[in-house]
């Protein structure tokens, strides 16, 4: 341990952000530059309040690239531009759910736990129900037994409802909370199969899936640690990418549970662009029925302040349909992460091996695909992960997220996770990653050791023995 006088320097591998080196300043600049030195006729609506349903030109640039990534038409008439997806699920739970009505909220669990609090300041607190994932992720035979023992508690309460204003806007009975690809914080990618059975049962429920598909563009191969490239290769987008749940939704029509001549849907795919271009710009987008779409133009809050995001949604769009966001994805974002993730594999393998560790990722190299931000590590029985984390902080310098962090709020004893840890691989530099996987082994040995304050008895992880002869 370093002495008081010269601490280590902090490695933070809790902070779901993009690196600084993964920043595309240089294209920021010149696209601002490009929009702002344009035409009135360009740069004035750009400056000004937007239309309701976002900066028109993004929409339709949008629609474009989103139908060659998923292979399936998108249309701008199905597009909103949003602040981000996190305002994104403020709005959509204003303007589709009424907590009179609604009678829960299931989210996939170990869930984003920054997600809880907007479901809560929506009105259902203690109505978030935790949904556990299996090798396809989420379990449907759970939710399903859950969504149908609320319903017959709920048994007579079955007239649909509509928000005013010419009824453009339903009420529905559940929502669904889920990350389908690379989830956050386990990583896990949803099978299309299990896809399909999720909209089915949301659309005999009347639930509407809110899809967080914030890392569908950053996935890439996996490849052996050991032959990762300096610097990395250019990874194009792997398309076709696995449909989005509303791409599987809204081919299949309206349900009973809509009003006549309209088709509302019961999924709505969540995009940002906070994890491709920067967190700052604030812009994202939806994806749904047109109908849908239509609805979340007519949130209150929108409507008032104009599409949200307009000028940077102008910005965005300049480096979009110049095809240099695409660029930046495939030589920069894409290759960056693979490197870091590859490090971080590495590391775990080579540091906590002797623990018995157990990490999502390991395939064989080449064999499948990863993506996202986070490794989630399972230790083995003895360990407490809020134990680690605390003493990690304290002892190394080193942040990390205990498993406790992502479980559901209000429904934590359903599903624990007291022997999971969350790493980051985003923020810190490669080196960075490696030193901080280094002292999060050297906290793992010292507490098998018995070594201070919350510790696990030396031979209670099997292994444990040889280490210390």
């Amino acid at each position: 341990m370093s002495s008081p006088s010269t601490p280590k320097k902090l490695i933070n591998l809790i902070r779901g952000w993009p690196s600084p080196s993964l920043l595309p300043t240089r294209l920021l600049q010149s696209a601002t530059t490009k929009l702002l030195s344009s035409s009135p006729q360009i740069f004035v609506p750009a400056l000004q309040y937007g239309p309701d349903p976002g900066y028109q030109p993004l929409r339709e640039a949008l629609a474009v690239w989103l139908s060659a990534a998923y292979r399936t038409p998108t249309k701008p008439e199905q597009i909103d531009i949003t602040g981000g997806a996190s305002q994104s699920i403020a709005n959509l739970l204003s303007s589709y759910t009424d907590p009179a009505y609604t009678r829960a909220v299931w989210l996939v669990a170990p869930c984003y736990f920054l997600a809880c609090p907007i479901f809560e300041d929506a009105g259902f607190g203690g109505r978030m129900r935790a949904i556990p994932e299996d090798e396809e992720g989420i379990d449907l035979h759970w939710l399903g037994r859950g969504l149908k023992e609320v319903d017959e508690r709920r048994n007579g309460d079955e007239e649909p409802k509509y928000k005013p204003h010419l009824s453009n806007r339903k009420i529905y009975r559940h929502i669904i909370y889920a990350v389908p690809t690379c989830a956050n914080p386990s990583g896990k990618s949803m099978s299309l199969r299990r896809r399909q059975g999720l909209v089915d049962l949301a659309r005999h429920h009347d639930a509407l899936i809110i899809c967080d598909d914030v890392y569908d563009f950053l996935q890439w191969p996996i490849i052996d640690p050991s032959s990762t490239t300096t610097p990395p290769a250019p990874l194009p987008t792997p398309y076709p990418l696995l449909p989005r749940l509303s791409d599987i939704d809204i081919p299949l029509g309206p349900t009973k549970h809509d009003p006549p001549g309209k088709h509302f849907g019961h999924a709505v795919s969540n995009g940002s662009f906070s994890k491709l271009v920067a967190p700052g710009v604030r812009t994202g987008w939806v994806h749904g029925t047109a109908d849908f779409a239509h609805g979340v133009s007519a949130t209150g809050a929108t409507r008032s302040g104009g599409a949200p995001s307009q000028l940077c949604a102008a910005i965005i769009c300049e480096m979009l349909a110049s095809g240099e966001l695409e660029d930046h994805l495939t030589r920069n974002v894409r290759p960056g992460l693979q490197a870091r993730h590859a490090a971080a594999m590495a590391a775990v393998k080579r540091v906590l091996g002797w623990v018995g560790v157990e990490v999502l990722g390991t395939s064989e190299a080449g064999k499948e695909t990863f993506g996202g931000y986070f490794l989630w590590l399972t230790l083995p029985e003895g360990f407490d992960t809020k134990a680690v984390a605390e003493r990690a902080q304290r002892e190394e310098n080193l942040v990390v997220a205990p498993g406790s962090n992502f479980e559901v709020a209000g429904d934590e004893e359903v599903l624990t996770f007291p022997r999971n840890l969350r790493l980051c691989y985003s923020w810190e530099e490669e080196a960075d990653i490696v030193q901080g996987i280094e002292r999060l082994g050297a906290i793992l040995r010292r507490m098998s050791a018995g070594e201070g304050e919350d510790v696990i008895g030396r031979g209670q992880v099997e292994g444990v023995e040889e280490v210390f002869k």
